[in-house]
């Protein structure tokens, strides 16, 4: 028999589901998306429908799999690529959800958080985790389930549920219930993982209030995990990998030195750098993170994360309706030059890096009454840019290593206004990837290693070369300008919710 020549990557993000193959040179062979329906309970709060998860991410799959012609023996492997953070709390025996997933992008336990930093808790948490008490992350989403919920909090502690970021979650379900298992880029964006020890931390249990029972087996982010059950599709296949969306994404463009950057522009936009076998602690708001652990070595990424990007660009299509689609808020971005004095902060639930507030909502400011929506698409395309700039200057001082160029991916990376934008706001070339899909090509490429489909990194190199480089073409005092009347706005937008 030969051997096999594909691997199927399955990339469940925030607001679809998708499975893509890949071939031994990298390239897409097939793929399907289906989007997944946000849930918004109350103003802060955003949920998803663990079971429409999972039925979307295996019906792509499926049919992912009948465009290429293939079959669950024709596979090498199965990769996962996930939303981090999203937490999921379902019963052990009979596998259903006690509660809807609480996503990433919910604020309900902002006050909880609040609270825990006024006790002094964070810079023993941040210390352990690289992370900041904040309701973006998973432990207090998790609390509030156990309290909330009835009776989860006496049946977590029996052993009766289960916890799990999205991975864990997709892996239980593909398995039929025999893995309950995630790696350390996951575990460590949950407040509760000790990034150095690469284990579940008692004391931050203890602070959280988590019982030691409900959580996930901690494995490697490339190994043969078991394999895909008979009952579901592609039964049989090895699942051998495992990444949380951004770190996969890292791994995917082939930032494997320290000081590579990439930044993914999806429904948030997230920026990682490689820091390699060293946690660097973060003096400007950062996030200190795991970025994988293969076999037996674990390594690092500062990471700088934007809540609102790509979702901006949704909000004028589905929201305002002021577009039909994302490709026309380009072209109304690109019909003018600049977003004429106006500004967007998307702080729609609150600001992530380098900022930490929960309590920021979106402003649109130095409105005149010659704005239009094309400003307003210009305005939005421009807060992207401006958002992921704060970071990358955060990032260059936390490392002492100056970017030479910005690797990017994601949705939004196909907007060539807000890739001009951003290499203008930076100086330095920002360049696009041939496969754009590098969270899926990541999470393929681990489960690759994992199986030998490829032979090492080398190799997994070659599948990332640039494709389009957009060079910095606007004078930097221009640019400054721009940068000073971002701050002015993003005074505007902070705290606006805490009173």
């Amino acid at each position: 028999m030969s051997r096999p020549q594909h691997i199927l990557a399955l990339d469940q993000g925030t607001t679809s589901s998708r499975a893509i193959v890949f071939d031994r040179a990298g390239g897409v062979v097939s793929s399907a998306q289906r989007e997944i329906v946000q849930i918004y309970p109350r103003p802060g709060w955003v949920e998803h429908d663990p079971l429409e998860i999972w039925a979307s991410q295996e019906a792509t799959a499926a049919e992912a799999m009948a465009r290429a012609g293939l079959s669950g023996e024709d596979l090498a492997a199965v990769g996962v690529a996930n939303q981090r953070e999203t937490a999921i709390l379902w019963d052990r025996e009979t596998g259903k959800p006690v509660h809807n997933a609480i996503v990433w992008q919910d604020r309900r336990t902002a006050d909880a958080c609040a609270r825990l930093r006024k006790d002094g808790c964070e810079p023993m948490v941040t210390s352990r985790t690289g992370l900041r008490i904040d309701p973006y992350f998973s432990a207090t989403k998790l609390r509030w389930l156990l309290d909330n919920v009835p009776g989860a909090g006496e049946r977590a502690a029996a052993g009766k549920l289960c916890f799990g970021t999205v991975d864990t979650w997709l892996l239980w379900q593909l398995t039929g219930g025999r893995l309950h298992v995630t790696d350390p880029s996951n575990a460590s964006r949950t407040l509760l993982f000790n990034i150095h020890t690469g284990a579940w931390d008692a004391e931050l249990l203890a602070l959280f209030g988590i019982p030691r029972a409900v959580l996930p087996e901690v494995r490697t982010s490339s190994e043969v995990y078991g394999e895909v059950g008979r009952r579901h599709f592609p039964a049989g296949a090895p699942i051998a990998g495992i990444a949380g969306d951004q770190q996969a994404a890292l791994f995917g463009q082939a930032c494997f030195r320290p000081g590579m950057a990439k930044n993914t522009y999806g429904t948030g936009c997230f920026l990682l750098m490689n820091t390699g076998d060293r946690a660097v602690p973060s003096t400007n708001n950062l996030l200190t993170t795991v970025a994988w652990r293969i076999a037996d070595r674990t390594e690092y990424a500062i990471e700088g994360s934007v809540f609102t990007a790509g979702a901006a660009i949704q909000w004028l299509r589905d929201e305002l309706r002021i577009v039909a689609t994302a490709q026309e808020v380009d072209a109304l971005a690109a019909s003018v030059p600049d977003a004429g004095g106006a500004y967007l902060v998307p702080a729609f639930t609150g600001l992530g890096a380098p900022h930490w507030d929960p309590f920021a909502r979106g402003a649109f400011v130095g409105i005149t009454r010659g704005t239009n929506r094309a400003h307003l698409c210009r305005a939005v395309i421009e807060a992207i840019a401006f958002q992921s700039a704060d970071l990358i200057g955060c990032m260059e001082r936390d490392s002492g290593i100056a970017l030479h160029e910005l690797r990017v991916d994601g949705g939004a990376a196909r907007s060539a206004p807000l890739l001009q934008f951003q290499a203008d706001l930076l100086g330095v070339p920002v360049v696009r990837p041939r496969i754009t899909e590098t969270t899926a090509l990541g999470a393929a490429c681990l489960a690759g290693l994992a199986t030998g489909f490829w032979s090492g990194r080398d190799e997994i190199a070659r599948t990332a070369a640039g494709d389009v480089e957009f060079k910095p073409s606007r004078d930097q005092s221009v640019m400054e300008e721009y940068r000073r009347g971002w701050t002015r706005a993003l005074a505007c937008a902070k705290g606006w919710a805490s009173s």
